[in-house]
């Protein structure tokens, strides 16, 4: 074998493995998903445009995908869908890729991309708290502490905000939105554990996918937004268009093949690596100060989701 040969296999073999592992997957998709808010500031600094026409762009975009996704699916090994799963599939939709995402395009408008990714990840805490309250399931001691480590965390990321902005008002305001958003997902999130099983985790994420785009599409015509989609210039469209295929189908695909090759508990694991990617990224592509606050909520959110995830 020439030395050329022997470097071309070595190359192959390093290719194939990463492409064989699924961590690989599952660090791409949790890279890809966390530059949807970078996006989303892109887009808003680049042309006036209010949310709810930023968001019909991304879903409009991204529905041909949810739609091929949902006619590969149709013929599921898990049999057809009954009106009660149905119903289910419909509200889980709207809870997840459509209130949530509406929520959350909102509140970006007035705070850092920093602060609302922390305030998205802590929905493991709502989630345990929905399940507390709404299905009497006991919360464990070490989980009382986990909790306080988390919102401990998003306390100093406000503060970060507070000092960078100066706007008090906008913060809360913009915080309120996305801490909805974060009940929101934590909600869809409950839904999908009760649904996954039954309708399958693939083919429910292209129905409720599908479902979200189009509801996004009909509150967008029925809004009469001020801005005419063909209006809007070159880069908010590919803003919107980064979204829908790098943030949104992208991830997708990606979280998918990590899971076939790791399985969904190991793969979930690699979910911590989403608000650290998004704040580098706020940092490089936007230039968005870094403070010590903010470092330090970073830390506080990202291990008290770790710590929750192993006492429960």
């Amino acid at each position: 074998m020439s030395p050329q040969e022997g470097v071309g296999a070595l190359t192959g073999e390093i290719r194939t493995g990463l492409l064989d592992d699924g961590r690989t997957f599952a660090v791409l998709s949790a890279a890809t998903f966390a530059l949807k808010a970078i996006f989303v500031k892109l887009a808003y600094a680049a042309h006036p445009v209010d949310a709810v026409t930023l968001l019909a762009l991304r879903m409009g975009i991204a529905l041909p995908f949810f739609l091929w996704l949902a006619r590969r699916e149709r013929g599921a090994a898990e049999g057809p869908l009954t009106p009660r799963l149905w119903g289910g599939v419909l509200i889980v939709g709207f809870l997840g890729y459509y209130l949530s995402s509406l929520f959350d395009f909102i509140g970006l408008t007035y705070i850092s991309t920093g602060l609302e990714r922390l305030i998205l990840f802590v929905y493991p805490t709502l989630v345990l708290l929905i399940g507390a309250a709404w299905l009497k399931q006991p919360v464990r001691g070490k989980a009382w502490g986990a909790l306080a480590v988390c919102y401990l965390g998003l306390a100093a990321a406000v503060w970060h905000d507070l000092e960078q902005s100066g706007d008090a008002r906008a913060v809360a305001i913009g915080g309120a939105w996305v801490f909805a958003s974060s009940v929101t997902y934590a909600l869809y999130y409950i839904g999908v554990g009760k649904l996954a099983s039954r309708v399958g985790s693939t083919r429910l994420a292209a129905y409720c996918g599908a479902a979200s785009c189009l509801m996004v599409l009909a509150h967008y015509a029925a809004a009469g937004s001020p801005v005419r989609l063909g209006e809007l210039p070159a880069s908010v469209w590919g803003y919107a268009a980064a979204m829908a295929t790098i943030s949104t189908v992208l991830p997708i695909v990606l979280l998918a093949a990590a899971i076939r090759r790791l399985g969904a508990g190991r793969a979930a694991t690699f979910s911590t690596l989403g608000p650290v990617l998004t704040i580098a990224f706020s940092w490089v592509i936007l230039g968005e100060p870094a403070t010590w606050q903010q470092v330090v909520g970073l830390t506080l959110v990202v291990g008290g989701v770790s710590w929750l995830g192993k006492s429960t």
